[in-house]
């Protein structure tokens, strides 16, 4: 009990996680943009209000999220739609 208590005393949370998004592949982040396209291509009357693509980091399969807080699998990473845009241009 006493390491739990003591781990717990030292830990730091991390300063405002939202602010910087985490480093994605590249290839991921195409493939996201990919997923995303495709369904503003198909139904036109939901283009941006997705909050991003949660996709599988192998096999780049994804769906387009419409959340804020996303539920991942563990092998899945969430890219948000201002990375997905910013990357494409």
């Amino acid at each position: 009990m006493y390491a739990l208590r003591q781990g717990y005393e030292n830990y730091t949370a991390p300063k405002n996680q939202h602010s910087q998004p985490p480093l994605v592949d590249p290839a991921v982040i195409r493939a996201a943009g990919q997923i995303y396209y495709t369904l503003c291509e198909a139904h036109p009357e939901v283009t941006g209000q997705a909050t991003g693509v949660a996709i599988n980091r192998t096999t780049h399969r994804g769906k387009v999220v419409f959340t804020n807080t996303p539920v991942l699998l563990p092998q899945e990473c969430f890219v948000p739609l201002n990375q997905i845009e910013s990357h494409m241009y």
